[in-house]
């Protein structure tokens, strides 16, 4: 499955865990599985993180900021070494648990599209495994 993520800002945190769960439930989840998501760029990632305070995310994005400047003596000519980096830091992929079709996530836990070198449309892809509904 293709979920497309389109972003506001140079850096962002977008939740996506609502239109993952839609997802599932449009391709009929399995009762159980895994729910393995990735994110086929280099300047963007995906993480699992706290949902329910939103100045959680903007702190991770004021330290990632300050720990990999975008300004620097990068030798990549495009200008976007930063993204490249954060990107490599966050990584690309994460699975979850699949349980009653959906994901299976903590309480204060959210999935999180990052976008580090936006605004751009984008994509995550979500593949599931796992035994079949009864």
């Amino acid at each position: 499955m293709l979920l497309s993520v389109k972003t506001r800002s140079r850096t962002e945190f977008v939740d996506i865990t609502a239109d993952i769960n839609a997802q599932l439930r449009a391709a009929g989840a399995p009762a159980a599985g895994l729910c393995h998501l990735y994110v086929p760029h280099t300047t963007a990632a995906i993480t699992i993180n706290e949902s329910a305070d939103p100045s959680v995310r903007q702190d991770i994005l004021k330290i990632l900021n300050q720990v990999v400047p975008f300004e620097a003596e990068y030798g990549h000519r495009e200008g976007n070494s930063a993204a490249h980096i954060k990107a490599t830091l966050v990584g690309e992929s994460v699975t979850i648990p699949v349980e009653g079709g959906r994901l299976l996530l903590g309480t204060w836990q959210g999935v999180y599209f990052c976008e580090f070198d936006g605004p751009r449309s984008r994509e995550a892809w979500v593949q599931v495994v796992g035994e079949p509904r009864s």
